[in-house]
């Protein structure tokens, strides 16, 4: 078995959900209620644990950021910031249009 001695620090990697959306909303700098939406919108997708609470992470939390800079400082609304990060993560997006598709056959 690992020790882990007091004065070590362990890596978190970037996209391991850690934040529950109060201490998320903080970071992010947005109300609670705004992380829900964004959620609803499938705009910041966090994971769920077992009791369906969404966990952030690091990743989550920088996207929140940019959704803020793009709606209070840039006047984006929320299709714009939608196409905005699919321009910017087109990984994302081309996983989004797949699941779309997979719906539609069904």
């Amino acid at each position: 078995m690992s020790e882990t001695r007091p004065d070590e620090t362990r890596e978190v990697p970037d996209d391991e959900p850690v934040y529950v959306i109060s201490i998320a909303a903080k970071l992010a700098g947005l109300p609670s209620w705004t992380l829900r939406v964004l959620d609803k919108e499938g705009i910041v997708c966090p994971q769920r644990t077992a009791k369906d609470r969404r966990l952030y992470s690091d990743r989550d939390i920088s996207k929140l950021t940019r959704v803020r800079y793009l709606t209070e400082d840039r006047g984006v609304n929320m299709n714009g910031v939608r196409m905005i990060l699919e321009i910017e993560d087109p990984e994302r997006a081309s996983s989004k249009q797949e699941d779309a598709r997979k719906g539609d056959s069904t």
